[in-house]
């Protein structure tokens, strides 16, 4: 009984990690075109980065999931029938989760990104442009590069974060690994037993993002000389 409810439970490993990677995926993008803009020289768009990040990062991430799961909706549909219009939206657990943790995680992958580029020379843009190059070969050939071997160690401490906070999105009635743990403490009155499963899911995924992570890191120093002291 008890290893049907593990299997059960580990079974839903899959609907976590699918999560985990739409929203890394979404924060990543976010996080470029938001440190792109914090760095450019409209002044609008600096602003409009900058408030972004400041909102975003001083709400917490539960009430964010909230309002995007409940409020939204009932604002948009209560904003379509105050114009007449039949309209009726509602989102996923797993739409509401992977756009919240989107949106979060962008803001922290925002400031992430931007260091690593402000750590890029500057010389590197302007000798590139004094060639020709446009602006989106410069970004993909000499900044983007560099850029992710100088984010990567702040990129995986926000992975790592984002992985654990998937587990929120079960209050939303998302049947992940938490959802289904907790279903099964209920019925087995086995808390310890079915929290401590997924707590060595999340721990499993974490060891081997580290492995994974650390070995990218390793590739991308391949010659990539230290700077005398």
């Amino acid at each position: 009984m008890i290893g049907g409810y593990v299997a059960s439970v580990l079974a839903a490993g899959w609907i976590t990690l699918s999560l985990a990677f739409a929203s890394l995926a979404l924060a990543v993008l976010i996080g470029v075109a938001a440190a792109l803009a914090k760095l450019s020289r409209s002044r609008v768009l600096r602003v409009g980065a900058t408030f972004y990040t400041t909102v975003v990062r001083g709400i917490p991430d539960l009430v964010m999931m909230l309002l995007v799961f409940y409020s939204l909706p009932a604002l948009v549909n209560q904003a379509a029938q105050d114009r007449g219009y039949d309209l009726y939206v509602e989102f996923s657990p797993f739409v509401a989760g992977t756009v919240t943790l989107g949106l979060i995680f962008g803001a922290y992958m925002t400031e992430t990104f931007r260091g690593a580029l402000m750590n890029i020379p500057k010389g590197q843009v302007e000798a590139a442009e004094a060639y020709g190059l446009g602006r989106l070969r410069i970004f993909w050939r000499i900044l983007l590069p560099q850029m992710t071997r100088l984010a990567l160690p702040g990129f995986t401490n926000n992975w790592l974060v984002l992985a654990k906070a998937t587990a929120l999105v079960s209050l939303l009635g998302l049947q992940d690994v938490m959802f289904r743990a907790k279903g099964a403490a209920e019925a087995t009155a086995k808390p310890f037993t079915f929290y401590l499963v997924a707590a060595g899911f999340y721990l499993l995924v974490t060891a081997v993002s580290l492995l994974v992570l650390s070995r990218i890191a390793r590739r991308y120093e391949v010659g990539v000389k230290e700077l005398a002291r």
